[in-house]
């Protein structure tokens, strides 16, 4: 049966015990890392991504309060969560303790007027001070090996998540709950619609659907990176939130399958894939090649590292 969530305990363990490590041991190192990582075959890709995730391009300054890392530690960041806390932390102790950062956890939506480390941010043009790091891993990045092919899958589609004051999904509901070719759970805490309360779906039940909705949340759609791990086929709107998952740059109709805001193609579309098989096993695929790209932790880690030492150049704390 595929995994429903990653296993919090070791991650946990291993955050804990991480934190216990003298900084100075990775301090050391930090230079002869960065240096291994130009070294790599694959250094353009590495770029390209860092410059996405830091879109800073000229120098700039911090304000005053911006926090110390040597103040920076599980206690001073309890108004987060601590999966927050520990994803930064793996790669801020690399650098020395004196220079200084600003980091907003959370579902994150809005942008900022000074360099900020953040999970989230509106995918635009304007969003430089949004600096992207891999915060809250744990839950966001749910890689499924699915047991079901394209084929073998049920021609329905599903969707599962918190419909409370949030539009879009709203709309999804208004528009199909009862519909023969849709399974909707709304698994709002606070009752919406009695009708919509169905309890939960597992994500093994929802591997038997061919089409499973991705429909923005707080920020992004946590559901999408499953979804396009799996052998179904992520539909949504065109995103307006990204994370470290670059969800600013999928392209409709090859990593997923676009409808409007309002849904009123989402019937057409799905018609469409169905007499055309193979253009949506085509997205799945797509899909899989995008994933890839995250799986190597050795490199995620070094491009984190890029990341943060692209922020404390420009931000005058590293030359």
């Amino acid at each position: 049966m595929p995994k429903q969530r990653n296993a919090k305990l070791p991650y946990f363990i291993r955050s804990f015990f991480m934190t216990k490590v003298p900084t100075l041991f990775y301090r050391k190192r930090l230079e002869r890392v960065l240096e291994s990582a130009r070294q790599r075959d694959d250094w353009d890709e590495i770029l390209e991504r860092v410059n996405y995730y830091n879109k800073l391009s000229v120098p700039c300054t911090l304000p005053t309060d911006s926090t110390l890392l040597s103040d920076y530690s599980y206690k001073t960041s309890r108004r987060y969560p601590s999966v927050y806390f520990f994803d930064s932390y793996e790669y801020l102790r690399w650098f020395p303790e004196t220079f200084r950062f600003r980091i907003q956890g959370g579902d994150t939506t809005n942008l900022f007027s000074s360099p900020t480390l953040t999970k989230s941010r509106p995918i635009g043009e304007n969003n430089a001070c949004s600096v992207l790091l891999k915060l809250n891993r744990i839950r966001h990045y749910l890689y499924i090996d699915d047991p079901h092919s394209f084929a073998d899958k049920e021609c329905r589609i599903a969707f599962a998540g918190v419909a409370t004051n949030n539009p879009k999904r709203l709309a999804l509901f208004e528009k199909f709950f009862g519909h023969p070719l849709f399974d909707l759970y709304d698994i709002s805490p606070r009752v919406t619609n009695p009708a919509w309360q169905r309890g939960k779906i597992s994500i093994a039940d929802q591997l038997r659907y061919r089409y499973i909705m991705a429909v923005e949340g707080n920020d992004v759609a946590t559901s999408l990176k499953w979804i396009m791990s799996s052998n179904s086929v992520a539909v949504m709107p065109r995103p307006v939130y990204e994370t470290w998952f670059m969800e600013g740059c999928l392209v409709p109709g090859y990593h997923y399958v676009e409808v409007r805001d309002d849904y009123s193609d989402l019937l057409e579309k799905i018609d469409y894939y169905e007499h055309h098989p193979a253009e949506a096993e085509a997205i799945v695929q797509h899909a899989h090649e995008w994933w890839q790209q995250f799986r190597d932790r050795r490199r995620e880690s070094l491009i984190s590292l890029l990341v943060l030492d692209k922020y404390f150049r420009l931000t005058g704390q590293k030359t």
